[in-house]
């Protein structure tokens, strides 16, 4: 077991490059099944998530190697359609091979995915999507099988703009004859990257960014080259530890757009903000402000993957502010570990009530989720004293090394082996 040690009181300065998104990584890792041939990926983040997923594809018997700071990844062998329960119970994420094998195999089966324990995210939608194309879909056992002799293009509306919902009715439906629509879709920069990635190898998929996605079927994909966007979660994380220290960090690599709703947050918190190209530059005040009203929507709105680091940032604002979570109802969680360390929040339903402090204090605490994980390294570097975070292991799953990224922008942040 891993935990961190980060010991609180010293201002963020400096500059950083932000690795590559692993919400974009994992769809598009998904997304090279559809192609016989090989695809290379770059700026892939190195995470244990990213790891996991790899595993996955190469049980499926494809051939993986890394190469020139990518991932090299030939699918011309593959054959398997049946994921084991070792690796779909590790990650949710796993779920996004439901539609690439389908497009690819005609069939699927799967156990009911794993991954953070944030709240119901039932696969309702997905399932229901598949059913649509013309798959026979049937759960037990604790597994899901599908199968499609052929798939072909179905109208989908969706009752909620799901994120993995939208990409895997995408990814099952590039090689589906007929035309697609997707409405109420996702619009997250991540379903962005995944349709221009699919588009390079050959698909025929219009309206990405808005809430109609059309899909035209084509026969099939070709190889291709592709690199990652940053990861906009991982910068705005490391935006609210700049923020939350009185420090100065300046972010390389990130599109200032994709964080919008962020960086309106911080700016009213106090925070200066700079925009540059594809730079950010974020300079934390000496007492942080409160926020009356903070709701976690689908993008554009603010991102439910930014609400722990950001309750972990008022938590030493002055006044109270108030935090609605509208789409995962256990992202709260982190905030049982917060007041451990002198935090004074209640939960009302999903309602957060924040009544900033001038100071917390170090004491032992624990990741519950990858979000949750990165909170309480933010609160730790602001609090008085030694913040010890146990089963950090959580953090890797979506950050390379925040250890790493901390110490570079001068935080005293140490790893201990425990048990």
């Amino acid at each position: 077991m891993t935990s961190l040690v980060v010991s609180g009181g010293h201002s963020l300065k400096g500059d950083l490059r932000i690795q590559g998104s692993k919400n974009a990584a994992l769809p598009m890792l998904a997304a090279a099944v559809l192609n016989r041939g090989t695809t290379m990926l770059y700026h892939c983040p190195k995470i244990t998530d990213v790891d996991c997923m790899l595993e996955i594809l190469e049980s499926l018997g494809w051939f993986i190697r890394g190469e020139g700071g990518g991932v090299r990844i030939d699918a011309s062998q593959m054959d398997g359609r049946d994921i084991s329960e070792r690796f779909g119970l590790r990650m949710r994420s796993s779920v996004f091979l439901m539609g690439a094998l389908l497009a690819r195999f005609g069939e699927v089966s799967i156990p009911y995915p794993g991954g953070c324990v944030i709240g119901r995210r039932p696969l309702d939608f997905h399932l229901a999507a598949f059913e649509r194309m013309g798959c026979k879909v049937s759960v037990f056992g604790g597994r899901i099988y599908a199968s499609a002799k052929s798939l072909h293009a179905a109208a989908h509306k969706l009752p909620y703009p799901s994120v993995g919902t939208t990409e895997n009715i995408v990814l099952a439906s590039v090689l589906a004859s007929g035309m697609t629509v997707i409405e109420n879709a996702a619009k997250e920069p991540e379903i962005i990257e995944l349709c221009l990635m699919l588009n390079k190898m050959g698909a025929d998929i219009h309206g990405m960014g808005t809430s109609k996605l059309v899909i035209y079927g084509v026969k099939s994909l070709k190889e291709t080259e592709y690199m990652l966007a940053s990861d906009r979660i991982v910068a705005g994380t490391y935006m609210a530890a700049a923020a939350v220290t009185a420090g100065d960090v300046q972010l390389w690599d990130i599109w200032a757009h994709d964080l919008k709703a962020v960086l309106q947050v911080l700016a009213e918190m106090g925070c200066g903000i700079v925009i540059q190209n594809k730079r950010v530059r974020v300079i934390g005040p000496h007492l942080l402000g409160n926020v009356d009203s903070i709701y976690t929507r689908p993008f554009p709105g603010f991102p439910t993957d930014m609400q722990s680091q950001i309750m972990a940032c008022l938590c030493f604002a002055k006044g109270v502010s108030h935090m609605t979570e509208t789409v995962f109802e256990d992202r709260f969680k982190t905030a049982e570990e917060l007041v451990k360390m002198g935090a004074d929040i209640l939960i009302e339903n999903n309602r957060a009530v924040i009544q900033g402090r001038a100071a917390l204090t170090g004491t032992n605490v624990c990741a519950r989720d990858l979000r949750g994980g990165a909170a309480l390294v933010i609160a730790g570097l602001a609090a008085e004293g030694d913040t010890v975070i146990n089963d950090s292991i959580y953090i890797q799953r979506g950050y390379e090394d925040i250890r790493r990224d901390m110490k570079i922008l001068g935080a005293q942040i140490e790893e201990r082996k425990t048990g």
